[in-house]
């Protein structure tokens, strides 16, 4: 038992507090993931992961925790912002340490547990892989994984938290990723006005909003479809070229294959009222403009996705201004207030 193990467990006992003490060297505590009654089944693999209060608490300690990056500053909650659907707000791209770009806009995180894969093109194939892509990207937080470990079992909190979480406490890799998917995983966002409306749980929507669901589901839903309001697939949507990221090739740059070239996961459109700006280039600040893009902006990039080609044989979906007023009361129906204000995910 090292130094600081004996301090706690003096401390402990000269408090009288013996079960606080049983608690952290018995086994983690349990925690059940409840699924919404209007969400389908999830995608994610409890099993080999099983949720636990103490595993929680180390991912959550682990997301806000600036020694994951180089800098010691750059934490995963540093470009996900609770309050904007954990997105990072006020900003097109992301911004990692000492200031550096990326070229490409940060995905909100809720609902995890139901997804396939991760990130705008899909290089993640795991939610236990997906950090290692922004600790190791060097415009995110430029950091490497054999360092972040060393760090961690210098600090003698980590020590008696992955003890607490995993039964001893060796720090691997294996153990901070699965904490960091453990605190992800119960970002669930499904208590929006929408949700209680279509549990019957008393919620009414307007005229408006009940008109902009049915323009939606008319106009929409092939792509975002379902209580996710993604159908999780991979899609070209006539965005033009952006040139200041002549990089940029879309789910191309993770498969290889030409016919992905600029085609992007459609995200979901949960709290969407919130996570602006829009695109994964953050090119839109507002829904207005995303839905006049639809109508109005979409090219023929070569690879535009077959569902957006009219009968003229141009690229768009026809909206009228008043349709696009309803749609967008539709979709601030989804914002979930309990969720963006849910302690159990804030920093402090």
């Amino acid at each position: 038992m090292n130094l600081f193990k004996l301090l706690i467990g003096v401390s402990v006992l000269l408090m009288g507090c013996n079960n606080a003490a049983d608690d952290y060297i018995g086994l983690p505590t349990p925690v059940n993931f409840e699924v919404p009654a209007n969400f389908p089944e999830p995608n994610y693999d409890f099993s080999a992961n099983p949720l636990t209060e103490e595993g929680i608490a180390l991912g959550k300690a682990l997301f806000y925790d600036g020694q994951l990056s180089s800098t010691g500053v750059v934490s995963c909650g540093f470009c996900h912002e609770q309050s904007f659907s954990f997105t990072h707000h006020g900003h097109t791209i992301s911004h990692g340490v000492n200031g550096e770009e990326g070229f490409r806009n940060t995905q909100p995180l809720h609902n995890l547990a139901f997804y396939k894969e991760f990130t705008w093109d899909g290089a993640a194939l795991h939610l236990d892989l997906q950090p290692i892509i922004p600790i190791t990207s060097e415009v995110e937080m430029n950091e490497t994984i054999p360092s972040v470990l060393s760090k961690l079992q210098a600090d003698p909190k980590y020590l008696y938290m992955f003890e607490a979480a995993f039964g001893s406490d060796s720090i691997t890799s294996g153990r901070m990723l699965k904490a960091l998917s453990q605190f992800m995983l119960q970002m669930v966002s499904a208590n929006s006005r929408y949700d209680a409306y279509m549990r019957k749980e008393g919620e009414q929507l307007t005229p408006e909003e009940l008109e902009g669901a049915s323009l939606f589901k008319a106009k929409c839903a092939s792509c975002h479809m379902g209580e996710l309001f993604t159908d999780q697939k991979y899609r070209n949507n006539g965005l033009p070229l952006n040139s200041n990221f002549p990089e940029e090739e879309g789910r191309m740059r993770a498969s290889g294959f030409s016919d992905d070239f600029y085609k992007f996961r459609v995200p979901s459109l949960r709290n969407v009222a919130l996570s602006y700006p829009y695109m994964h280039d953050g090119r839109f600040g507002s829904l207005e403009a995303v839905l006049d893009f639809y109508t109005d902006g979409m090219v023929d990039n070569g690879n535009v996705d077959p569902l957006l080609k009219r009968d003229d044989g141009s690229f768009g979906i026809n909206l009228s201004a008043s349709e696009k007023t309803n749609i967008i009361h539709f979709l601030k129906t989804l914002t979930d207030y309990e969720f963006i204000q849910d302690e159990r995910f804030s920093e402090f």
